[in-house]
């Protein structure tokens, strides 16, 4: 695995891994495994299947995965599984992420994410809990002034998800500042994708996807009948939106190398994590087409309010910070998504609570 791989002391530790049922979260949780951590994963289960921690015992062979049905925003019942757990940090990935839906509902967003974080932020103090690893986002630097964005480039979110995660990146560095006893890794994430490569995990949104992989593996998979590309005029070399897509197991390793950065140095930091390299909407559809051998029906419609036409990381800083760097390619991203999603062509099962 690329990052800090001689911090030994670490395998025994106990992780407390907020939303670690959902896509990013679950797949995080079996490198977490792999690497000789125990997660502890607390869920409220809101966008989110028990199936999933079922899934991550059946990848690592582990059967003593505790899982703690619970929102962040109840400090006390935070404190209590911190404590109870002797938990020695957190890699906090629970709350909402839809940007169209923030600017609908931009209550539940600011309840959700920044209420919810201060509210895990101050059971870690309480606990005593040193060490927060936060999964932000490159929505933080809104519209670009230049490209690729780099760590430094001006923050200027322009919905309220992203608002949403730079209030938490604002109050992690006060934080920080006032040396109250945490230490904080920023992670800023662009476009994860892909599943994990035995098909057991992979994105399972509730109801219209909002992101393109998904949308794009249920049309293949005949959920649904076609995809909606939203502008083919931008200034891109195809007409359609560039992004800086990352394969979400290269990102789950990224939490290990910034973790195990964190419990190595005090100090805190903020890095970017992508590949450095953009695809275009139809460079996806390409390529999970022949992934999958499946046509991919699509109409071209007009823009969404808010779309940029293209952005992608400078990820230099990851590799010299926490010597981590992405591997795997698109082509691996589209036929790990095809994997699961044909694997599991309606999701996960729908399991009840306490029953995984």
């Amino acid at each position: 695995m690329a990052g800090i791989t001689n911090f030994m002391q670490g395998r025994s530790k106990r992780i407390l891994v907020p939303g670690g049922a959902g896509y990013i979260g679950s797949h995080t949780c079996v490198e977490l495994i792999n690497r000789g951590y125990t997660p502890v994963i607390v869920d409220n289960f809101v966008n989110s299947s028990i199936a999933s921690v079922d899934r991550i015992r059946q990848i690592t062979g582990a059967n003593d995965v505790p899982v703690i049905e619970a929102d962040i925003r109840d400090t006390a019942e935070m404190v209590r599984v911190l404590r109870e757990h002797e938990c020695e940090a957190v890699i906090h990935f629970a709350g909402l992420k839809a940007v169209g839906e923030s600017t609908a509902q931009p209550l539940d967003y600011y309840s959700n994410n920044v209420q919810g974080s201060l509210s895990l932020l101050e059971a870690m103090k309480q606990a005593g809990t040193g060490h927060i690893v936060f999964s932000s986002s490159a929505t933080v630097y809104g519209t670009p002034v230049s490209l690729p964005y780099t760590e430094s480039h001006p923050l200027a979110p322009t919905n309220p998800y992203g608002m949403t995660k730079y209030a938490v990146e604002l109050m992690l560095n006060d934080l920080v500042a006032s040396r109250a006893g945490i230490n904080a890794g920023i992670l800023r994430y662009f476009n994860p994708i892909g599943a994990h490569p035995s098909g057991l995990i992979g994105e399972d949104p509730n109801g219209v996807p909002n992101n393109l992989m998904p949308f794009v593996a249920q049309v293949a998979v005949g959920r649904r009948p076609h995809l909606n590309v939203f502008g083919n005029d931008y200034d891109t070399p195809d007409g359609t939106g560039v992004r800086d897509y990352i394969h979400v197991v290269d990102l789950a390793e990224a939490h290990i190398a910034a973790l195990e950065k964190l419990l190595a140095s005090p100090d805190s930091f903020t890095v970017n994590l992508g590949s450095g390299i953009g695809h275009s909407v139809l460079d996806v559809v390409k390529a999970f087409e022949q992934a999958s051998g499946r046509d991919i029906p699509l109409e071209f419609v007009d823009r969404r309010p808010g779309d940029l036409p293209a952005y992608w990381a400078d990820p230099t800083y990851a590799m010299e910070l926490l010597g981590w760097q992405t591997r795997l390619t698109l082509e691996d991203m589209c036929r790990d998504q095809w994997a699961w999603q044909s694997g599991n062509p309606n999701g996960y099962p729908d399991v009840k609570i306490g029953a995984a």
